[in-house]
């Protein structure tokens, strides 16, 4: 059923009857061909007559019984309440962040409270403290302990021979005199200088190097030789090693060790800087002391007498004795790098001796020689014993000797030092002139009669 008007045209759709819907759009423009127009025609201000689509109805369409269903129509579904059954399930991500719980709040509330204390400890100390300094010096290793140092190392050596070094202590008229000396045998024997305890009462005490001490006595000296042996009254002491002074070459090392100027346990260090250097010393009125020494740089002072001279293996090869020093009126004289010891291989047997018999021999040529010797060189022999040595060997009175075994004379003191150095029975060489004839002879050196 219609409102009796047929709005179709070609091409179109019918015209809704009654005009446009209140509150619908105002009909569109024309297209150029054909279709379906408006039937109220071409809205205001709309292109001209011609085709096109008009603007679709505006109604209730769906509820209306009625309608065209080949009009068109603009439908309008109002949206359905939501349907509570339909609703998602809320979900929740396990990575988001959580607010924070009173255990974490505790927790960290705690840490930062280590952490500002310990920075304020910091500054405390750095404010306390001062500037920073840098550390000097590179980097080293640990020093090793003394017992794991090498034994041929001057600390080795040391540690070696020190236990066997003692002061010595003496007690005179004039005072107290003091020394050095060394430990030779398990039950007490110790070799020291002469001059250490001569004009003393025979009465010692000894200072061991733990720091104890022991009294002891004397046992005998060579005043000649400047050697003593003196006995403490203790055992089972350390005695030293003993080496070879024959082997020694200039410019081996060697150390002294004793109580220079009352310091205890003194070691000093140099080389060997000459050997059988003819010594003749002696105090006014006193004996007057023959030997060929060692000569050493090391540092040796006035208390350093009757200690040993050892060599890089720690055996003593010396005993220091007397020292070169340059000293005016009033002075005492101080080391300037010239000192010297007696012997060892002399210092040991005239020690046996004394030990053995209680005085040592003298080792003697069987000739006598004076003067200022000859300006040409050599000693003269101003006698000859009839029965001694050198006239066993064919020398005689006035022959010039140059040489024994290869050292060249120049001072009568020479030939006495180095005849001591030997012991009795060696046999030497002797170079001598004899007008102007020069030979060679084979001497046995013999032992003095006393």
């Amino acid at each position: 059923m219609t409102d009796g008007w047929d709005g179709r045209q070609p091409g179109g759709y019918p015209a809704p009857a009654g005009g446009p819907v209140p509150g619908s759009p105002a009909p569109g423009p024309q297209g150029a061909g054909g279709g379906t127009t408006s039937p109220w025609g071409p809205a205001p201000g709309s292109p001209g007559a011609g085709g096109g689509t008009t603007s679709p109805w505006w109604s209730d369409a769906l509820a209306d019984p009625w309608r065209d269903p080949y009009a068109s129509a603009a439908v309008v579904i109002p949206a359905a309440p939501p349907d509570p059954a339909s609703e998602p399930e809320p979900v929740s991500d396990p990575d988001a962040p959580r607010p924070p719980g009173l255990r974490q709040v505790v927790l960290v509330s705690l840490i930062a409270a280590l952490l500002a204390g310990s920075l304020g400890s910091a500054l405390t100390y750095a404010f306390l403290r001062g500037p920073a300094v840098p550390r000097l010096g590179a980097e080293s290793g640990q020093a090793p302990a003394l017992a794991q140092r090498k034994p041929e190392s001057l600390a080795g050596v040391a540690e070696k021979v020190l236990p066997s070094v003692v002061t010595i202590r003496m007690a005179s008229l004039g005072g107290i005199s003091e020394g050095s000396g060394f430990v030779v045998s398990t039950d007490g024997h110790i070799v020291t200088n002469d001059h250490v305890v001569s004009g003393g009462t025979g009465k010692a005490t000894v200072i061991f190097n733990d720091g104890s001490s022991a009294p002891a006595t004397v046992v005998g000296q060579d005043p000649e030789s400047d050697l003593a042996v003196i006995k403490a009254t203790r055992t089972g002491l350390r005695p030293v090693e003993f080496g070879d002074s024959d082997g020694l070459a200039v410019g081996d090392p060697v150390l002294a060790i004793g109580s220079p100027l009352s310091l205890a346990n003194t070691v000093t260090a140099g080389i060997v800087s000459a050997l059988d250097r003819t010594m003749q010393a002696g105090e006014p009125g006193g004996p007057t002391r023959y030997y060929a020494a060692i000569q050493t740089d090391a540092a040796v002072n006035h208390g350093n007498s009757g200690g040993p001279l050892v060599d890089g293996a720690g055996r003593v090869v010396g005993v220091n004795s007397t020292i070169k020093s340059l000293v005016a009126d009033g002075q005492e004289a101080g080391n300037i790098g010239l000192a010297f010891a007696i012997q060892i291989n002399q210092a040991k047997r005239v020690t046996q001796d004394i030990i053995g018999t209680g005085k040592a021999r003298r080792t003697v040529i069987g000739a006598q020689v004076g003067g200022t010797g000859v300006t040409t060189g050599g000693v003269r022999l101003n006698a000859v014993e009839p029965s001694g040595p050198a006239a066993a060997a064919g020398l005689k009175a006035g022959d010039v000797v140059l040489r024994l075994d290869r050292h060249p004379l120049t001072e009568p003191a020479d030939l006495v030092a180095l005849v001591r150095k030997y012991a009795p029975g060696s046999v030497v060489t002797v170079e001598y002139r004899r007008g102007s004839t020069r030979q060679n002879a084979s001497v046995t050196l013999a032992a003095d009669a006393k």
